[in-house]
């Protein structure tokens, strides 16, 4: 089972400590734990948090040593972190290990030098100060989430779910993930480059989300939809639907629509075998040609190499680092 320690660095968000727990403990792989996530922090015993629930977390920081992945959540605490945070999380980093951040654990990460000309995020109300105090950053503050190398960041709150559940797809595979989204409550698939947050987050008055639309085009993505066809769907014209649709997922609609037929690409490729013709009729890539170039462009692997990789990981179980 791959092991994870969350550092939990005082004053916690509490809500940014829950997640890990909450997405990668409902992991299931055949039926057995995906993940084991132990809560850790430098000194155990009663932690503060940044607002009025008590907090007791009774395990140090020697289980990190044993962790194949390392998680620092979201802290108010953003100068002065304990030297023993900052050695364990360069040592994970040194010896291989997965390295990762949710929201302003990305300040604990930048202090123990593991983000040094990296790109990173964070939650984007603290860019300013994250510019000003680690200026050889290269800070992405408009994205959900950061891959460089094995460090991981993640911008505030509901992103660290986001940030999880990309963990499970490329552990695991995007079958996987997609079945803890639903158990969480999540949207499946929000992709690292999506936009932290949206002008208008609220659907205008006269109108509705278009989270109708979108439930509606994932059951037809073998069908050669349109922007004209989900405008119809949405009841508005192809300009605002276009509009909306931005505000509302951070992509255009053909650009959601293509994110999403190659998701559901993987997991075929993941949980079937059915021929790769198929494959790219069932997810709305049409040729088989298409699905070489996204499935290519997208992970590096054409659909045979992806199937192939994801069987021989699936047979060995989770890859240590």
């Amino acid at each position: 089972m791959h092991q994870v320690a969350v550092i939990a660095v005082p004053p916690v968000t509490t809500f940014d400590l829950s997640i890990p727990e909450l997405v990668l403990g409902e992991t299931r792989v055949n039926g057995r734990p995906g993940y084991a996530v132990h809560i850790c922090t430098a000194e155990p015993g009663p932690v503060a948090t940044n607002g009025g629930l008590h907090l007791t977390i009774p395990l140090g920081l020697d289980i990190v040593g044993g962790a194949d992945t390392v998680i620092v959540t979201g802290t108010s605490a953003r100068d002065d972190i304990d030297p023993r945070v900052l050695r364990a999380l360069r040592h994970a980093a040194e010896t291989g290990r997965r390295v990762a951040s949710i929201c302003t654990g990305a300040f604990v990460l930048a202090q123990a030098g593991l983000l040094e000309g990296r790109g990173a995020t964070t939650y984007w109300a603290k860019t300013e100060e994250f510019r000003r105090r680690f200026p050889t950053v290269e800070l992405r503050p408009d994205v959900l989430y950061v891959e460089d190398g094995n460090v991981l960041t993640s911008a505030g709150l509901s992103a660290g779910i986001d940030l999880c559940l990309h963990l499970v797809r490329g552990d695991y595979g995007a079958a996987v993930a997609n079945t803890v989204a639903r158990l969480v409550v999540a949207a499946p698939v929000r992709t690292g480059g999506q936009a932290q947050f949206v002008p208008s987050p609220l659907p205008p008055e006269t109108g509705s989300s278009l989270a109708d639309t979108r439930a509606w085009a994932l059951r037809r993505l073998h069908e050669p939809l349109s922007r004209a066809a989900l405008a119809v769907h949405a009841g508005t014209s192809v300009r605002t639907l276009t509009r909306r649709f931005h505000a509302e997922t951070g992509l255009s609609p053909l650009q959601w629509l293509l994110h999403q037929r190659i998701e559901l690409a993987k997991e075929l490729l993941e949980s079937t075998d059915l021929p790769m013709g198929q494959v790219a009729h069932l997810s709305g890539l049409v040729t088989t040609d298409s699905l070489r170039q996204h499935m290519t462009r997208r992970t590096g692997l054409t659909p045979s190499a992806y199937r192939t990789a994801f069987t021989l990981r699936r047979a060995k179980g989770f890859r240590q680092n």
